[in-house]
């Protein structure tokens, strides 16, 4: 029989699951509330658990005396979830999902056959920090399939609460809430100036802000911390900010427009190391001697909170705090 225990006053439906971890709930539980979802029935849900229903009456009473919160209304036929019930057994999916993928990546991992992460990352730690640690995860797990997006961290950001990444290495956005994340700070970004060969600010010599301020620019997005930081520097020396902009968050069209034109993109001091490396760009493109910094806020290792990373995904995730130590 379905318990008719009444909900606590004033309970909040999305906090049902609040207690899941300290309550005593099992995955045998969370089995329960997914057939019952799935299905609308208690005599359903009881075959799909190989159970009779009496006995899947009683799990049903457990986990409303666990959470004090009615999950189950009786209809003519059926039962429907109440507002509770719905909100354990989202919840209840996301687990036995977690679980499910976890068993299949140890299960390919101990078989050999690997498993798959999925990346996100800003330019400066992709190339120091992601590029270096599945180079090592590929040699001693080549049938790992690693997939890795670099972009900005606005859009990192959202594709990690979308589920699109396993982690990101990124900033939280200002827009954002903090408390959707768990953050561990790994480095601090800085950046330079690039121009092409034989431009007039290629002279040797340390060029002042105000030198600049004539040219053509190619910046990221005006929410970028790398756009902040050099607009920053203008308004800190007074100097006007430029009015002939490119933006873009391509790095494969801001290298192409410094190479080709006049004009000058900040960019990261990893960039600029790879660019000025023979194995790079070496001769098309030259990083200027500037007489002020451009420090960028610092990024962090960033997943989203409460979801677990699976084996493979927590392997790179560990490689990368290993080349950050």
């Amino acid at each position: 029989m379905v318990s008719a225990r009444e909900p606590a006053g004033g309970d909040d439906p999305e906090n049902a699951t609040a207690p899941l971890l300290r309550s005593g709930l099992s995955l045998r539980h969370m089995r329960m509330i997914v057939a019952l979802d799935d299905h609308g029935r208690v005599s359903a849900a009881a075959q799909v658990m190989n159970i009779s229903q009496p006995a899947a009456s009683r799990m049903i009473a457990e986990m409303e005396a666990v959470l004090n919160a009615r999950l189950c209304e009786r209809l003519p036929r059926g039962v429907t979830l109440t507002p509770y019930g719905k909100a354990l057994a989202r919840r209840a999916r996301s687990i036995l999902l977690e679980m499910r993928e976890a068993d299949r990546e140890i299960a390919e991992l101990k078989a050999g056959r690997g498993g798959s992460v999925f990346l996100g990352a800003v330019t400066a730690p992709a190339i120091e920090l992601a590029v270096p640690a599945i180079r090592e995860i590929r040699r001693l797990h080549p049938r790992i399939e690693i997939t890795m997006q670099v972009e900005t961290s606005n859009v990192l950001a959202r594709e990690l609460i979308a589920s699109r990444h396993d982690f990101i290495i990124a900033r939280i956005p200002d827009d954002l809430n903090p408390r959707l994340f768990d953050s561990r700070v790994i480095g601090v970004e800085k950046a330079c100036l690039i121009v092409r060969r034989g431009h007039p600010l290629a002279h040797g010599g340390e060029v002042t802000l105000a030198e600049t301020a004539g040219y053509d620019w190619v910046f990221q997005s005006g929410g970028s911390p790398l756009r902040q930081a050099m607009e920053a520097n203008f308004l800190n020396r007074n100097v006007p900010l430029p009015d002939r902009i490119l933006n873009t968050s391509s790095l494969l069209l801001t290298l192409v427009m410094v190479a080709q034109s006049e004009a000058i993109a900040p960019v990261s001091v990893q960039v600029a190391r790879f660019i000025q490396n023979p194995e790079g760009l070496a001769g098309a493109i030259e990083v200027v001697p500037i007489e002020f910094d451009i420090e960028v806020r610092p990024y962090s290792l960033i997943t989203a909170r409460n979801r677990v990373l699976s084996p493979a995904a927590r392997m790179l995730y560990d490689f990368i705090l290993r080349e950050v130590s």
